[in-house]
């Protein structure tokens, strides 16, 4: 059987990464994007938990809100490895 729970995991960090573009096309310092994607994964994350997600991978409030946190910090990673990637192929 499938196990969905990282499913719930990828959209966070998905929907993270979307608040950081968006954060980015602002005229917001781009320092503070790993903050915001940060905080913006913990409010997913304790939304998730609250809402109820049968397959959300935390059942208290700590664990998910770190879930949540690392899930936006990883969108902060995903997009910093695009970007070496790219700047390697120059």
């Amino acid at each position: 059987m499938i196990d969905f729970g990282i499913a719930t995991v990828v959209a966070i960090t998905v929907l993270c990464y979307l608040a950081g573009q968006a954060i980015k096309a602002t005229k917001l310092d781009n320092k503070w994007i790993p903050v915001i994607v940060g905080v913006v994964g913990v409010a997913l994350g304790l939304a998730a938990l609250y809402i109820g997600m049968v397959v959300f991978p935390a059942t208290d409030p700590i664990t998910a809100a770190a879930v949540g946190a690392a899930s936006g910090l990883a969108a902060t990673g995903v997009n910093q490895i695009a970007k070496q990637m790219k700047q390697e192929g120059k």
